[in-house]
């Protein structure tokens, strides 16, 4: 028996799955393409931080693609507002109409703006990426998870500095496989290169 219209359109629906172009020349609704880019600041990138240059090109890719973008900042002693130390790094692309959020603790949740506006967005998944990867995206992404939203971790897009024990590098990896298997039932965290998520966002 030939297929319905109706069944031919969700057939058509579902070969697109992923395609942001043709859910928009349908009138359909689909997940936003959400970036969430943590302190990646002058101030913060004082210390050395491993492959500084890979991971700002990684993230200019999320951004491009991105509907919409949130950069967080941290503020904390000269890292201030009006300070060069608080701002973005300059080759970083901030994207016309991105959205900045300023924090005061590694949780990026904590006292700040961010639940807020991602309510007002309609946003319930989002990519995180930035720096530093033990520490501010450690924390967001865990407490983001426990509150319920759906988050990938950019994997080779977030970045730290060498510790005393362990290095830079090392703990990227251990963090990229600790995030993807948080006991968080039903909403563990997605661990994506950034080629990974760019193909789903095209």
């Amino acid at each position: 028996m030939p297929a319905t219209g109706a069944k031919m359109q969700k057939i058509a629906i579902c070969n697109a799955a992923g395609n942001t172009a043709f859910f928009r020349r349908m009138g359909l609704s689909m997940a936003q393409r959400v970036a969430v880019i943590i302190d990646m600041q002058n101030g913060v990138f004082i210390s050395p931080r491993f492959d500084q240059a890979g991971r700002v090109a990684q993230i200019n890719r999320l951004t491009e693609r991105a509907d919409i973008t949130i950069f967080i900042q941290h503020r904390e002693g000269a890292m201030c507002e009006g300070n060069e130390a608080f701002n973005l790094l300059p080759e970083l692309i901030q994207p016309a109409g991105a959205y900045y959020v300023t924090k005061t603790a590694c949780d990026s949740f904590w006292q700040t703006e961010l639940a807020a506006l991602l309510k007002k967005r309609a946003v319930e998944e989002f990519v995180v990426c930035g720096c530093a990867t033990d520490y501010c995206l450690d924390t967001t992404i865990k407490v983001g998870a426990s509150a319920g939203y759906a988050i990938t971790v950019a994997a080779d897009a977030h970045t730290t500095a060498d510790r005393h024990w362990v290095s830079a590098e090392a703990l990227i990896n251990q963090h990229n496989e600790v995030w993807s298997s948080l006991s968080i039932p039903g909403n563990v965290p997605r661990v994506l290169r950034t080629d990974e998520i760019v193909a789903e966002w095209s």
